[in-house]
């Protein structure tokens, strides 16, 4: 916990919520692993900033997957939890995302709409038609070798959206071990929410943040 505490990056933080920037490989919350997870990191950094004696309150927006890394907020709130929710529905909560697709000749740009489900005792998803509506939109920006960085602009939150709906086009996310059968077992999933915009709860200043690529293979060959 220490390390994760020292090593924690703050984008953002007033008395409503706290921005930072989730390390790969990180539950965003507890799961089945019970390894360390940014929930209670971030937790414990503000009850070690505040000095804060008992329980403190942190509400979970929206997640990222375990081995996806970037920017993400939670709410110090329960208002501000509330309201985030509701611009999260109303598709007010910009999520922009770096992907590295292992495969070459996608168009310039294209929109994915699909049908997501969910087997809850396999966690994999897939493609069908009585799941839930999902929808996103990317534009090429690079190829190197036999890979192609993508900035994906994503509408809907559905669960490991960004990989069913670019792995059921045969273009896998490189290193994406549950939904790339070429990906290496010691390869980590090209995945990065760099971008991120929305309304503050009660100012209604709007709010945006912005990461570079990550300095990792293969995010740093383009």
């Amino acid at each position: 916990m220490e390390d994760f505490l020292k090593n924690l990056n703050v984008l953002y933080e007033d008395n409503h919520l706290i921005v930072v920037e989730k390390p790969i490989n990180v539950p965003t919350c507890k799961d089945s692993s019970k390894d360390t997870d940014l929930l209670s990191i971030v937790k414990e950094y503000l009850k070690n900033k505040y000095k804060k004696p008992g329980n403190v309150y942190l509400g979970l927006v929206h997640r990222l997957d375990r081995p996806v890394g970037g920017i993400i907020v939670f709410a110090k709130t329960s208002k501000a939890a509330s309201r985030l929710a509701v611009e999260i529905k109303n598709d007010e909560f910009k999520k922009k995302y770096y992907a590295v697709i292992q495969s070459v000749g996608l168009k310039k740009e294209d929109r994915f709409e699909d049908f997501l489900l969910k087997d809850p005792k396999t966690n994999i998803v897939k493609v069908d038609n009585a799941g839930k509506y999902a929808l996103l939109e990317y534009k090429l920006i690079s190829e190197r070798r036999d890979l192609s960085l993508v900035e994906v602009n994503l509408h809907t939150g559905r669960s490991h959206q960004i990989r069913v709906q670019f792995a059921s086009r045969n273009y896998p996310l490189y290193g994406d071990q549950k939904y790339n059968k070429k990906a290496n077992c010691h390869e980590q999933i090209a995945l990065y929410s760099h971008y991120l915009s929305f309304k503050h709860p009660t100012t209604k200043e709007m709010l945006e943040f912005n990461l570079e690529l990550p300095d990792r293979y293969p995010f740093n060959i383009f």
